[in-house]
């Protein structure tokens, strides 16, 4: 899995790179702008111009409000979890007005489940890199959509009650069969707050099963997560 994330991280970086040289060849020629005090409208344009046109790096932190879809046990009811997600941004200018957005995220997903013996949460600890199309719809206000690349790094199990030491034990061996990577799909929006910070929300879900087999006790099912937070940019 590490191979894989380095693998990922690369291909992200030199993306970046080769997005930011082909946004140059976009940039359109400098304009000269009258006094500002007499067209303070120019001169906010010019200013938004000349942030669209900037790589920017950035600080993302918010909440996570998981739970899982699809399971193919009528009988696990699942309610939602909240985690955390905190990471690092790349925001590419390519052409106005669509961006590239990388990002490398530490997410906390997971489910609160209902069964015949009782109940259990489970927190599954990803390692997100979503890839996404960030579109400048209108000033100060975007859209992102996109794949994403999530890497299953551990997973932690909290019995309630009612389960013996042979269930608690194979669901927590059907939870070591869970898929270490998955391929998600993420749409969202984003609000300026003013030039550095951003208020975010976010919809991401599994577009695979957690595993490629039918557990003894836990279903298959996919991950789905709302995420709401902020973003700080530089």
């Amino acid at each position: 899995m590490k191979k894989i994330l380095f693998l990922s991280i690369g291909m992200l970086v030199l993306l970046a790179g080769s997005i930011t040289v082909k946004a140059q060849g976009y940039y359109p020629p400098p304009r000269r702008y009258p006094h500002p005090r007499r067209y303070p409208q120019q001169q906010q344009q010019r200013q938004n111009n000349s942030d669209f046109y900037k790589p920017r790096f950035g600080i993302v932190a918010g909440a996570n409000i998981a739970n899982i879809i699809d399971p193919n046990d009528p009988s696990f009811h699942t309610d939602t979890r909240v985690g955390l997600n905190l990471g690092v941004s790349l925001d590419v200018p390519i052409v106005y007005p669509l961006a590239f957005e990388g990002e490398l995220l530490y997410s906390e997903k997971g489910y609160t489940a209902y069964t015949p013996y009782g109940q259990f949460s489970q927190r599954n600890n990803f390692i997100d890199l979503p890839l996404l199309l960030k579109i400048h719809v209108i000033p100060n206000f975007s859209f992102v959509v996109g794949p994403q690349v999530a890497f299953l790094t551990s997973t932690q199990t909290v019995f309630n009650n009612g389960f013996s030491q042979t269930v608690q034990q194979q669901y927590t061996q059907d939870s070591q069969g869970y898929n270490k990577s998955l391929i998600d799909g993420v749409f969202g929006v984003s609000i300026n707050l003013n030039r550095n910070a951003e208020l975010r929300g976010r919809y991401t879900v599994d577009l695979q099963s957690n595993t490629a087999y039918s557990p003894n006790y836990n279903p298959q099912y996919n991950n789905q997560v709302w995420q709401i937070g902020l973003g700080f940019k530089f």
